[in-house]
């Protein structure tokens, strides 16, 4: 199956785990490709105005995951924005992947993927699972391992 695996990734954290979600998922027979949402001029966290650079064309993928960081305990406006202006993504089976620095997931992290999922829904995919990474420095390698190992078998 050809997947793509959308991300916004300001510092690196979130791409960090696509990347290892790639791995995982090229491993399982898959071929995933990850592809990145970038801001003209970069951008500081909190900015509410940007243009978006590039736009992944989802078409070409049979699964689709997105991924972003938390922001202000949402969903990162960028992905937001990106995910408004997509076209159709009926038929498609979709994943949601979020990072976040607070240890908890109701710390943003619920809510950011249900933003994600009310998005990806409006558009007419089926949102099939999650994952929220936990950045912090105790709880970092365990919360990776494990939303991998979900959003893997979201697509399975």
């Amino acid at each position: 199956m050809k997947i793509g695996i959308i991300v916004y990734s300001q510092s690196g954290n979130t791409l960090s785990v696509a990347e290892k979600l790639r791995d995982k998922l090229a491993t399982a027979g898959h071929s995933p490709e990850i592809e990145q949402v970038t801001v003209i001029g970069g951008r500081k966290s909190g900015d509410r105005t940007f243009q978006l650079e590039t736009r992944p064309d989802v078409a070409q993928y049979d699964a689709l995951v997105f991924g972003s960081a938390v922001e202000a305990f949402s969903l990162s406006p960028v992905l937001a924005t990106y995910l408004r202006g997509i076209g159709s993504l009926d038929g498609k089976s979709v994943a949601c992947l979020v990072t976040q620095l607070f240890p908890y997931p109701w710390m943003g992290g619920n809510r950011a993927i249900r933003q994600m999922r009310r998005l990806c829904e409006s558009k007419g995919a089926t949102v099939r699972g999650s994952g929220i990474v936990n950045r912090s420095k105790f709880r970092c390698a365990n919360t990776t391992e494990q939303a991998i190992k979900r959003v893997t078998q979201a697509l399975m």
